[in-house]
């Protein structure tokens, strides 16, 4: 338990107890868009002609959301497996960003324990977990695990639940499930803007996105939005990105990451 410690500016930090529930409850938030969009991947791997041990496995092992859509029409297509490698690589080259972000928070964790946080990382899980970390002050891994708890079953689930059902919702166009993924992505790039820096990375990686994808085509808008935003925000003066009340200080940074309350 952390409640009463102070952040640098002076203000009390959260308790981890409710830093917990609002992953918890945020997670929970987000688990019918995620069941949805994870169906509507098992009702496509079906029409592409994987088996049912195929496309459960793609998704409990790839856990690469958009990636592994891009895989199944490059596998559609007869592409090559060192292309379908390299390209869905691309597309999911974001979470190398995540990645970098998150790194200082692990710092001293076990290298297992940051291989299995690495494969459970995704979009939902680091918008959950790294406002949660600046919060405390540093890493807490059972407020890591909630996040993972709650998204890889899921989509593990919803892929068998999609295959299965498959024939009940031939078209999913037609109940609106096409739109799931970008809502998804908006309200998770919403939730991720705390400062100006990440509000250009946001702003400029869509627009870079929206003309890239009118001009070419969708997948490589993704790639040169994703890519972009976050180097325009980096290349931006340090006076545009004030260190937030919850950001890792040089004193939090020597506490050993807490896991246990």
């Amino acid at each position: 338990m952390i409640g009463g410690r102070s952040d640098a500016a002076g203000a009390p930090r959260p308790d981890v107890a409710t830093v917990r529930r609002a992953v918890l409850t945020g997670g929970i938030a987000l688990l019918f868009s995620q069941f949805a969009f994870g169906a509507v991947y098992g009702l496509a791997a079906r029409q592409t002609g994987l088996s049912p041990i195929e496309a459960l496995t793609m998704s409990g092992l790839v856990y690469a959301g958009a990636g592994q859509f891009a895989a199944l029409g490059l596998l559609a297509a007869g592409t090559p497996w060192l292309g379908i490698v390299l390209l869905t690589a691309l597309l999911n080259a974001r979470h190398a960003l995540y990645s970098v972000s998150l790194a200082p928070w692990f710092a001293g964790t076990p290298r297992r324990v940051r291989a299995l946080a690495a494969h459970a990382l995704t979009d939902e899980v680091f918008a959950l977990t790294l406002p949660a970390f600046r919060a405390l002050g540093r890493m807490d891994l059972r407020t890591y695990a909630i996040a993972a708890a709650l998204t890889l079953p899921t989509w593990v689930i919803a892929t068998a639940v999609g295959y299965v059902s498959g024939e009940l919702f031939p078209d999913p166009a037609a109940l609106g499930l096409d739109v799931v993924f970008p809502a998804l992505m908006g309200a998770l790039a919403v939730a991720l803007v705390t400062d100006r820096r990440s509000l250009v990375a946001a702003t400029t990686g869509a627009l870079i996105g929206i003309i890239v994808a009118i001009a070419v085509q969708p997948s490589v808008g993704v790639i040169a939005g994703g890519l972009g935003g976050p180097l325009v925000a980096m290349a931006l003066p340090a006076r545009w990105a004030p260190e937030p009340a919850g950001e890792m200080t040089a004193e939090t940074a020597e506490t050993p990451a807490e896991v246990l309350p």
